[in-house]
């Protein structure tokens, strides 16, 4: 039976409890909105671990946009119907307020590589990923923790931040999921209108073509995208465009 917790005292209280004693623990942290990939994250942690914990958590300090964190889609209710169904065993949904008793007056940051690609057009937020991220690994104290390779740059820092300060949490990268058309699958992809949602699935096809970059960027502005930075880094690379209001991202090995 999956249970709910939102309150950090009585989820501490149920780590010490016997049910957890001498088993592995797997920690899938999420912001909801649940899709593919995340059931993906979640399906690897329970066939690894003997117990899993998924948490739910918008967190507003990693908005660098206001107007980006008020249209986050919420949907609990079909989300915790899809972890009952996977059987999950906790559900850690926190207020802000539980998870920032200190206002955000404490935070985590990186000074090198969370400032260039996403982190150079979105101020702070790696800050407020690194952050609640070792709140909730501090919180749960997992054997593993799970992360998309989708938002690559985050795997990486993540990664960075558990060695630097000691975490024993191990994390684990899962590859990217995506639709049958290419698309990598977000919850923002939601918010995308019919008509984008077609024209999106150019945006894998063209960034993995082996083109150029500057042919890449062109061809991607052609199809109506809003570039905002097409980016090598050793064998990957990294992109971020806007269609409408909506702002994806990619990566592919080259």
């Amino acid at each position: 039976m999956t249970k709910v917790i939102s309150d950090i005292k009585k989820f501490k209280i149920q780590r010490k409890s016997n049910l957890f004693k001498d088993k592995s623990v797997g920690l899938v942290p999420t912001m909801g909105a649940l899709h593919e990939g995340h059931l993906a994250l979640i399906n690897k942690s329970l066939i690894e671990n003997d117990i899993t914990v998924v948490s739910i958590f918008v967190n507003q300090t990693q908005f660098n946009n206001k107007e980006d964190f008020k249209k986050y889609p919420n949907t609990f209710k079909e989300d915790l119907h899809k972890l009952k169904k996977l059987k999950v065993d906790f559900v850690f949904y926190p207020t802000y307020e539980e998870m920032y008793p200190d206002n955000y007056n404490y935070k985590v940051i990186e000074n090198n590589f969370s400032k260039i690609l996403c982190g150079k057009y979105r101020p702070g937020h790696f800050d407020g990923v690194l952050t609640v991220v070792l709140k909730l690994l501090n919180i749960v104290k997992a054997s593993k923790a799970y992360f998309g390779e989708k938002d690559y740059q985050q795997l990486k820092l993540i990664e960075g931040m558990t060695k630097a300060f000691f975490i024993d949490t191990e994390i684990i990268p899962v590859p990217t999921v995506r639709s049958a058309e290419g698309l990598a699958l977000s919850s923002r992809n939601l918010r995308l209108s019919d008509k984008d949602k077609i024209k999106a699935v150019e945006f894998p096809r063209i960034l993995s073509s082996g083109l150029p970059i500057k042919k890449i960027k062109l061809l991607l502005k052609q199809k109506g995208f809003i570039v905002e930075y097409v980016e090598q880094i050793d064998n990957r690379l990294f992109a971020a465009v806007y269609l409408g209001k909506v702002r994806l991202i990619d990566n592919v090995k080259v």
